[in-house]
């Protein structure tokens, strides 16, 4: 069984050559060089997914809470589309199909596509997630905000929704890890994140375990990094006296 090689990453991507620093200089590029570009990409897919998704998934999920029928068919309707098409398929859908029919979609970016077909797929998630946080809340807490004069806006403004925040945090948390994960399927319409830098850098260089260590590492580190910052925000915005504030 060969040795594992780490030096891999130090190599020049058009020569092979190793550079001592690790990291290139002028025109030259390095493994190393490449991966934390490709990580670069995965996390600015990552996080402007996570804005569009919590963005059009709370306003989703507050629509399907109203007792205006036409806006909670309109949540329902969007949560149920995008939930129940697999991720892969709406990027196709996104790269392939809609600028067919929609032709000012050929002038935008496929970074841009991704990002919008990653975000409104977990912006369904993000809807049941809200709409559950909100659903369980008493009722009484609406009819208070009401009666005190708050119109319905108002009212989910000052009352619901910050109430319901601390209910769907943790759920939210595991969306957050998620998205970061999910973001691999963005090689296949050739955006240059990790997985695609695995999926050539490996054939390039033949050290398949050590590239798929290493950007298996960086994937790891993104989603820990997610979750801690959660947790910190649950913390922060917790009731004190609330059971798990010292966890």
């Amino acid at each position: 069984m060969s040795t594992w090689d780490w030096q891999v990453f130090c190599k020049n991507t058009i020569d092979g050559e190793v550079i001592p620093s690790c990291f290139g200089s002028g025109g030259d590029i390095t493994y190393l060089n490449w991966m934390m570009s490709a990580w670069g990409w995965t996390l600015s897919v990552s996080g402007l997914a996570l804005l569009v998704a919590l963005a059009v998934g709370a306003l989703m999920g507050i629509l399907r809470t109203t007792p205006n029928k036409g806006l909670v068919f309109v949540g329902d309707a969007w949560t149920e589309t995008f939930r129940n098409i697999p991720l892969l398929v709406q990027i196709f859908l996104w790269y392939h199909v809609l600028p067919s029919l929609i032709p000012a979609l050929r002038q935008v970016p496929s970074f841009i596509l991704v990002v919008l077909a990653l975000g409104f797929f977990t912006s369904a998630r993000v809807s049941e997630q809200v709409r559950a946080g909100i659903q369980s809340l008493p009722k009484g807490q609406r009819y208070a905000g009401l009666a005190m004069g708050f119109t319905l806006p108002q009212t989910y403004r000052y009352v619901l929704l910050p109430m319901a925040l601390r209910i769907v945090i943790p759920p939210l948390t595991s969306e957050s890890m998620n998205i970061v994960k999910n973001s691999s399927v963005a090689f296949a319409v050739s955006i240059a994140e990790l997985t695609m830098f695995a999926m050539q850098a490996s054939e390039e260089t033949a050290r398949s375990v050590e590239i798929y260590l290493a950007v298996t590492a960086l994937y790891f580190v993104s989603a820990f990094i997610v979750n801690r910052v959660a947790l910190f925000i649950e913390h922060r915005i917790q009731i004190p006296g609330m059971v798990g504030v010292d966890k």
